[in-house]
């Protein structure tokens, strides 16, 4: 009779040993937290210390002929963003013509695509390289922590940007006054400091969380909803949060664009010189078209429901802006725009003189 008692609470196992039961382990574990209490802070630190175990990264190429390919094109592709906009930023910074807050404001623009194809694009190389596909749980961190940075970040200077515009065209005479240097500076520490603190509060908060299983993040880097599908237990109030945040971060600057280019239309309308109007929508147009494609690609890599979304969709949307936009973004606002090219000239200018008296002096 015991022995039929205490089998009810075991469970057979046709390739092993009996094993204990969700009953029997709580036993277990209720005697052994009374009698060892340091057993449970043993358990607490190995918890502890597997939640600090490495990320697998899945990548975005496997080893065949043609992923070889993709992955050649996307280097060159890389290459082409860095060049574009370290070239840009040395070129506003070696030309006092250009350090007007227009010019100071595409700066801190170069810098950030600069910082953000730096954030994904060598790591993802060198795994592939490499053979390994595994990170650390720091590395995972600090990358989340940088590409939600400078994602945010660039969201709020394009909408400084548009309100740079608006006051070029709307109000000529003030512009000056309104957007003087140290306005143009709060204007980059705002869009700094404001998407530094978002980023480290939601991913200081996610880091926390417990994951669960092999820690294979399903994309190239660590964005936000690939690591969040490893996380165990409820964050449903987490992931709510983090998207009302989404949503304002990315309403607000559109709302704020959209009214700018409101007043900026309405003025180019009352505009009597055709001269006048083609400046006026050849300097926006470079703008609009960044505006596009950034927030194009983040509203359907972030807004769209988690339901329907796919590991696939969630790499091409990345892909596009981490590494298509950053490297178009130089391209569109210097094969436009004269003050760009003449100051190139010139500095080529200056370094052909400088060589050929070196030259002559030798």
């Amino acid at each position: 009779m015991e022995r039929d008692y205490w089998s009810n609470y075991t469970l057979k196992n046709t390739s092993g040993p009996e094993l204990f039961t969700p009953k029997i382990f709580l036993i277990s574990h209720f005697i052994s937290a009374s009698c060892f209490p340091g057993a449970e802070e043993g358990e607490t630190w190995q918890s502890n210390q597997s939640s600090l175990a490495d990320f697998v990264l899945e990548g975005l190429f496997d080893d065949s002929l043609a992923h070889l390919f993709l992955f050649s094109l996307t280097m060159v592709v890389f290459l082409i963003a860095v060049s574009g906009n370290t070239l840009t930023l040395l070129l506003i910074c070696a030309d006092p013509r250009l350090h007007t807050p227009m010019y100071l404001l595409l700066s801190q623009l170069s810098l950030m695509d600069l910082m953000h194809v730096s954030t994904t694009i060598p790591k993802m190389a060198t795994n592939y390289l490499s053979g390994q596909k595994s990170i650390s749980f720091v590395g995972c961190a600090t990358q989340h922590f940088l590409y939600l940075t400078l994602g945010g970040a660039e969201c709020l200077l394009l909408a400084f940007m548009s309100y740079d515009r608006y006051v070029a065209i709307c109000h000529p005479l003030r512009y000056t006054v309104l957007m003087s240097r140290k306005v143009t500076g709060v204007m980059a520490a705002m869009s700094w400091l404001g998407a530094s603190l978002n980023s480290l509060i939601y991913t200081a908060s996610l880091m926390r969380f417990p994951f669960c299983g092999p820690r294979q993040i399903h994309h190239f880097y660590c964005e936000f909803p690939a690591v969040v599908k490893l996380v165990c237990g409820d964050i449903t109030v987490y992931e709510a949060t983090v998207y009302i945040s989404t949503l304002l971060l990315l309403l607000l600057p559109i709302l704020l664009i959209s009214a700018s280019y409101v007043f900026i239309l309405h003025s180019v309308i009352q505009m009597r010189a055709a001269g006048s109007k083609r400046n006026a929508f050849a300097t926006c147009s470079s703008h609009l078209t960044v505006v596009s494609l950034w927030f194009g690609a983040c509203i359907f890599s972030y807004m769209r429901p988690r339901s329907q979304r796919t590991p696939l969709q969630d790499k091409v949307g990345s892909v596009f802006y981490s590494i298509i936009t950053p490297t178009l973004n130089p391209l569109i606002y210097t094969l436009r725009n004269k003050d760009v090219a003449k100051a190139l000239r010139r500095v080529l200018g200056r370094n052909l003189i400088t060589q050929r008296s070196q030259v002559q002096l030798s």
